[in-house]
């Protein structure tokens, strides 16, 4: 958003909990238990009303007696995690985390979902809660796509049982859901796939391939919905674009 639009918004009256949830102070639904529980003041009065509209560039609004500040700027940032790199802020082992590719001035942002240590690839952080929230919940289904190398071979029966969906030690009782493979090249022993899934169990791709007796030597995550790895290098990153934001939020339905 620029900097018009962005005042423009500022103009119009908007719900205290949207509002809370635009200023970066909580989620919606905290904001919304903060107003029920009269937690909130709206120019000094306490208001307990889902439904309270404000006009941000005109009244004040405090949580526990601190004074939230309007819309801000969000932070939206594509990394290439490389492998032995944990998707973690902190590690009391002192392994790699990904804060270390970070540089020490930017504002702090979490990582949309998770890569285990010895994967790779396209990962999100931002401060934009209401964005990670979407893009994680299998409701909303955004799609993010995976490229793997696995060994043996996997025959088309092995691959059709993956696509419909099935139960895999390690994910629980519930069957996966459909998704989508396709055989990128082979040779005689190991083949590398592209799996798109519209949910992020942990270690879900891993422990479905060794449900059907495959192992995942290698795996990058080459997309999450709109959003493209490309060509971005190992343990390096950039902020995204307008446009790759907007298109973002519109798949999240937001």
């Amino acid at each position: 958003m620029n900097d018009d639009n962005r005042e423009a918004s500022a103009t119009q009256a908007v719900r205290v909990q949207k509002f809370l949830s635009q200023a970066g102070f909580c989620s919606r639904r905290k904001a919304e238990e903060l107003i029920i529980t009269g937690k909130v003041k709206v120019d000094g009065q306490v208001i307990t009303e889902l439904g309270t509209k404000i006009y941000p560039d005109r009244q004040t609004v405090v949580v526990d007696n601190k004074h939230i500040n309007g819309v801000r700027k969000r932070t939206y940032v594509l990394m290439h995690k490389p492998a032995g790199y944990l998707t973690t802020l902190h590690d009391p082992f002192a392994r790699p985390t990904i804060l270390d590719i970070l540089p020490k001035n930017m504002p702090r942002i979490f990582p949309v979902g998770r890569l285990d240590m010895n994967s790779e690839g396209l990962l999100l952080l931002t401060d934009d809660g209401e964005l990670t929230k979407r893009l994680l919940h299998p409701s909303f289904k955004v799609a993010k796509t995976y490229r793997c190398v696995i060994s043996p071979i996997a025959s088309n029966e092995q691959l059709e049982r993956l696509r419909r969906g099935i139960v895999a030690a390690g994910l629980g009782p519930r069957k996966t859901m459909p998704c989508t493979i396709k055989t990128i090249r082979q040779t005689h022993d190991r083949s590398t796939v592209e799996i798109t899934l519209k949910e992020g169990r942990k270690r879900q791709i891993r422990l479905m391939f060794q449900a059907v007796g495959c192992e995942v030597l290698r795996l990058i995550r080459i997309k999450m919905g709109s959003l493209e790895l490309k060509d971005l290098a190992a343990g390096t990153f950039r902020e995204l674009t307008e446009n790759e934001v907007a298109k973002l939020k519109t798949e999240a339905g937001l």
